[in-house]
């Protein structure tokens, strides 16, 4: 099996785990399950939004440890005093480092959207993400069917949640459906972790008309934001180029200054 089948069986243990843990009852009980949400969709539309999704990751299958160092609320606020759109937690423990806490510990102080960033293979963890305070959910083509995606898709959105949806490769166009906000190309490949922006760039003019674009992974240079910009991407989601350096949000003041000296 290549790392995403992994990912993806052991993630199916987890839920079913989860669910004998917590019933859908006792998560619709909690505080944040209530909340209003906040749009990254209009977060976009303002004139100076960045359109940076920055990322909080520990580690990954691909890098190993990134970064174990640091505080996920001290990272978040930063990020969002450096001028980030959103930011983008990770939730997977084994092979992420990940933790439900950082994202409910992030929402107490956080003002911007926050994506839940998760391997969400049943709706139970739809559920999960906005009892956890999340503001969007990711789905991934390259382990759901069309189906599922259009379900959980609905899902979120009956409950207020945005959805990014994320493809790899042009086989995957059929998953966009109308209840999916926005659409991620990700540059970097969960099967083999290789890095083709060429083939993100063409695979956005195939995108339906009104579906705002995300660039995600591999970007580490803000000439890359300008190309991206230049055809149709709307956002960028940036996590180990922030989160290598000793202080991510630093980084990301720098990283965004410099976009705004390229025009």
């Amino acid at each position: 099996m290549n790392i995403l089948d992994t990912i993806v069986e052991r993630k199916r243990a987890e839920v079913a785990d989860r669910k004998q843990l917590k019933a859908l009852d006792m998560i619709k009980a909690d505080p944040f399950y209530t909340r209003k949400t906040i749009s990254l969709v209009e977060g976009l539309s303002k004139p100076n939004a960045s359109g940076i999704i920055a990322e909080f990751k520990r580690k990954s299958p691909s890098k190993g440890v990134i970064n174990d160092r640091v505080d996920p609320v001290e990272v978040t606020q930063a990020y969002q005093a450096s001028g980030a759109s959103a930011v983008s937690i990770l939730t997977d423990s084994h092979f992420f480092g990940g933790d439900d806490q950082d994202l409910l510990r992030a929402r107490q102080v956080l003002t911007i959207p926050i994506l839940r960033k998760e391997f969400i293979i049943d709706e139970y963890q739809v559920h999960e993400a906005k009892a956890l305070g999340a503001d969007l959910i990711l789905l991934i083509a390259a382990c759901l069917s069309r189906d599922e995606v259009v379900r959980f898709s609905a899902l979120a959105r009956s409950l207020g949640l945005e959805v990014l949806l994320e493809l790899h490769d042009e086989d995957e166009l059929g998953h966009v459906c109308e209840t999916v906000d926005l659409v991620g190309i990700n540059n970097r490949s969960l099967k083999t972790f290789d890095v083709n922006i060429a083939r993100s760039l063409r695979m956005a003019e195939e995108l339906p008309k009104g579906k705002l674009k995300v660039a995600e992974s591999g970007i580490d240079d803000p000439a890359q934001v300008k190309l991206f910009r230049e055809n149709g991407y709307s956002a960028f989601l940036i996590g180990e180029n922030f989160m290598k350096t000793n202080d991510p949000g630093k980084a990301l003041d720098e990283f965004r200054k410099q976009i705004e000296t390229i025009g």
